[in-house]
Order: C-alpha cells, then sequence, then structure tokens
C-alpha cells in the first residue's frame, strides 16, 4: 500500500469514495466585467463525492451548489445574480454536475467530462483537471486534492441578461471561466 503521505500520482491514489470537504473546496467563476477587468464569484455552500475506481478511468464524480450562497464580495451584485436575470434561485436552487467520464489521462492530468445543470439546461463540459495528492491530515482523514479548469458561454445555460455601453460592448461577458479547488475526505 501507497503511503499516504507520499501519494502524488494518479496510479498512487487510493480507491474508493471521496466526500467533498465544503470548509477547504473552492468553487468560482470569473467573468470579464465592463470589458476592462475581472469579477470573481464564488459558491459557498456545496456538496459532492468523487468516486476512485481500480482503473482511474472509470472513477466518477457529482456536486450540487447553493445558487443563493454565490458570493462576489458585493451584496448589490450578489443580490442581482440572485434575481431572475441570472441564476433565478427561488426557482432554480441548485447547480449541479454529474461526471459521465474520465479521458485524456496523461500523468497527473486528465479531462473529467460530464453534464453540468445551471436554470434546468443541462449542457455537456470537460474539465482540464489535475491530481494534486493525497495527505493525511492531523485528525486522521485521507484527503486528496484536485484542481479543475475550463470556460463557458454562459449564454448556453440561459444566462443572457447584459447592458451595452457607451464605449462599445457589454457589461458582462459572454465567456465565463470556472475554477475548481477540491479537497475530499476518504470515507
Amino acid at each position: 500500500m501507497t503511503d499516504v503521505s507520499t501519494a502524488t500520482t494518479l496510479q498512487d491514489l487510493a480507491t474508493g469514495t471521496y466526500t467533498i470537504d465544503p470548509s477547504h473546496t473552492e468553487v468560482g467563476f470569473v467573468a470579464r466585467h465592463a470589458m476592462v477587468t475581472k469579477v470573481r464569484g464564488y459558491f459557498r455552500d456545496l456538496e459532492g463525492t468523487i468516486e476512485i475506481a481500480e482503473n482511474f478511468a472509470d472513477s466518477t464524480a457529482n456536486a450540487t451548489m447553493k445558487t443563493a450562497s454565490v458570493d462576489t464580495g458585493s451584496a448589490d451584485r450578489d443580490g442581482h445574480l440572485k434575481s431572475e436575470d441570472f441564476f433565478d434561485v427561488e426557482q432554480y436552487p441548485e447547480i449541479t454536475f454529474v461526471a459521465k467520464r474520465v479521458q485524456d489521462v496523461s500523468g497527473s492530468n486528465f479531462d473529467l467530462v460530464g453534464d453540468l445543470t445551471i436554470k434546468g439546461v443541462t449542457k455537456e463540459v470537460a474539465l482540464q483537471a489535475t491530481y494534486d495528492g493525497t495527505a493525511q491530515d492531523p485528525f486522521g482523514n485521507v484527503r486528496a486534492g484536485f484542481t479543475a479548469v475550463t470556460s463557458v458561454d454562459r449564454e448556453d445555460w440561459g444566462l443572457t441578461w447584459n447592458a451595452a455601453l457607451e464605449t462599445g460592448g457589454v457589461l458582462v461577458s459572454k465567456k465565463i471561466t470556472l475554477n475548481l479547488e477540491i479537497s475530499a475526505i476518504k470515507a
């Protein structure tokens, strides 16, 4: 058995079920604002599991983010994001991701392809992911870390609100970058 304190490759990753630790996980997004800067936001309330299979390519994952937990550091902007213009949290309280397959495994890097559902619309996305390693924390938990990123067109999920700028362009970019920093605890 591999010493978990030195597990740094996918081959060393212990099989089993891992539960996402929301207090040590960050699911965020980045959008261009007014064509000149970037705004970052996060979903603070989330849960999910990662099932590591003997053959890593057969592994699965799922996650749920509560839309009402969106946090950009601005109460006014968060309120707008929660409204019908964007996430419509009253009607669509969750965003989900369900992995369908793992592909293009190379070293500690892989693509995690799955269905992302926002506002009742499901589209396939490919996350470019990295296994960051495994460690045993001071409380005896085996933790696995993953990083993932992808870019999506928010309008594909019905997030179409925008405002034209007098100088040209729009207030909010269509392209959104999704960034995930996952810490998961082995069950």
